[in-house]
């Protein structure tokens, strides 16, 4: 049955008018429903309702907003199975993956329930004689999400609600690909009892993407997707006066040590490096081995994992990998595994021409695996973003951490290893934001903060976490002094001299 999915406005669905796009099921490759495209005026209103909004949401203390975050993640919880459903549907990745997702938002969502301790912050009595300072950190006021399609309820679930627990507005912009589930986590804090108008949903494509990043009413800016729009989006909202934090692609590496346990270590990169069709920026997408021996050993081991791997409908509970997003995708994963047999490395699986049984026209694509790939080709230097995973050769620890450090990317990476030393050195010395030791993603919790180095972000201050406070406030510092008598006009700098 075909549905429309529209936008979410000053706590109200706003009829579906003007230009559409499909929407498709990624399992069945059958269009399952249709999804508004804003335009100007709904851009307009969905800023204003957030305005209008922000004057008393921000004046709410810190405690009473709390509140309502804890409302929205017990009302998460009841509702995980269905918001799991809506991405399953959508995005085609597996229910148990979906489901997993969304928890992860829900943990940000528990974090920043204890917003009051978050914000306080400090004083010094005495900074000059009879003068006290103290520093706070207020909201900013408009803020806007604009999210890809891999996680439709994780990453919002990671912008949105510590934006508004710190006292903003929130104007959400979800992939156009899988928008359901940004209309049913709006309705849920609104049930919460969040005020019409403090979050807002809009459906597009670029052109609503560019009316927010432009809009005089917008304050701040988060968005994640690909390198090339991340440094589009930064460059186009700061030079709009916004604050903005773009995360862009990947190219997760991953060492494996002489002394690693082979066989953990294979079972890690098989989860890291197909897990969720390879559509994630935390996915390990390069496996760079010490030495011939190791890449023999770890082939020898991903190959009969890979064989037994089950690709199917994400419906189905046995199925450990789904289909790509859509038609397009597919056919971009399937052109890069071409250009890496063409460039010359050894395609030890293929899995282009794999179909899933009883669903054909899916958007399917077995899992890949390239061996001898070389760092000047381009399957090792791009962001493929689907199951395809690239064993690269080194002769030695050095050799490898040179290799990362190289790449453009700096998102997330990781080491296999039983050698102590090797892992802190590694640790220390690799140019990239998130490190694993032994854990293939090592994607931080909601208590820490999430986001890469080098070119896989764009911006200062990173994700969730206290620097989730930071980006989402901004820090005000007052002195101030209590006269008790007048001491004549004083000239010189005040001093605590």
């Amino acid at each position: 049955m075909s549905y429309q999915v529209s936008h979410f406005i000053h706590g109200q669905l706003i009829p579906v008018t003007g230009k559409t796009l499909e929407i498709y099921n990624p399992a069945t490759g059958e269009v399952s429903g249709q999804v508004a495209l804003a335009d100007q005026s709904i851009i307009d209103n969905a800023v204003a309702a957030a305005k209008t909004a922000f004057t008393a949401w921000s004046g709410t203390t810190p405690l009473r907003r709390a509140r309502v975050l804890f409302n929205f993640k017990m009302l998460l919880e009841k509702h995980i199975d269905e918001l799991a459903q809506l991405v399953t549907k959508e995005h085609g990745k597996t229910l148990s993956d979906a489901r997993g997702s969304v928890q992860r938002g829900i943990d940000v969502v528990e974090f920043v329930c204890g917003v009051p301790n978050l914000l306080k912050g400090s004083y010094s009595e005495d900074v000059a004689t009879e003068m006290d300072s103290y520093s706070v950190r207020q909201p900013l006021g408009v803020c806007v999400g604009i999210t890809p399609f891999n996680f439709p309820a994780m990453i919002p679930l990671w912008m949105f609600p510590m934006a508004i627990a710190c006292g903003n507005t929130f104007v959400l912009k979800p992939s156009e690909k899988d928008p359901s589930c940004s209309i049913r986590l709006a309705q849920l804090l609104k049930e919460a009892g969040a005020p019409d108008g403090v979050l807002n949903v809009v459906q597009g494509d670029k052109a609503a993407v560019d009316m927010l990043l432009k809009h005089h009413d917008v304050k701040a800016v988060s968005f994640v997707g690909s390198t090339p729009v991340a440094e589009y989006v930064y460059n186009t909202a700061i030079s709009h006066g916004k604050r903005v934090q773009a995360f862009g692609g990947a190219k997760n590496h991953c060492v494996v040590m002489p002394d690693a346990d082979l066989e953990q270590a294979a079972d890690a990169i098989v989860g890291a490096a197909y897990g969720s069709a390879g559509e994630r920026c935390m996915a390990i997408s390069v496996a760079v081995t010490i030495g011939d021996k190791v890449a023999d050993e770890l082939i020898k081991r991903i190959k009969p994992r890979v064989d037994k791997l089950v690709v199917g409908s994400g419906k189905d509970k046995t199925t450990e990998m789904g289909p790509l997003v859509t038609k397009a995708h597919q056919e971009k994963v399937k052109s890069y595994i071409d250009l890496g047999v063409k460039e010359g490395a050894e395609l030890v699986i293929d899995g282009r021409d794999f179909k899933a049984k009883g669903f054909e026209k899916g958007f399917f694509i077995g899992a890949s695996l390239f061996d001898k790939v070389k760092p000047e080709m381009r399957i090792y230097k791009e962001e493929i973003f689907g199951p395809v995973l690239s064993i690269v050769r080194v002769p030695d620890f050095n050799s490898a951490l040179k290799l990362i450090n190289e790449h453009e990317f700096g998102n997330g990476t990781a080491i296999f290893t039983g050698d102590g030393n090797a892992a802190r050195t590694f640790a220390n010395k690799v140019q990239v934001g998130m490190v694993g030791v032994n854990i293939p993603i090592p994607v931080p919790v909601a208590y820490h903060s999430f986001g890469g180095w080098k070119r896989s972000m764009f911006g200062d201050i990173h994700m969730h976490g206290m620097e989730g406070v930071q980006f989402y406030t901004k820090l005000k510092t007052i002195t101030q002094k209590w006269l008790k008598d007048s001491k004549g006009t004083e000239f010189s700098m005040p001093t605590h001299h």
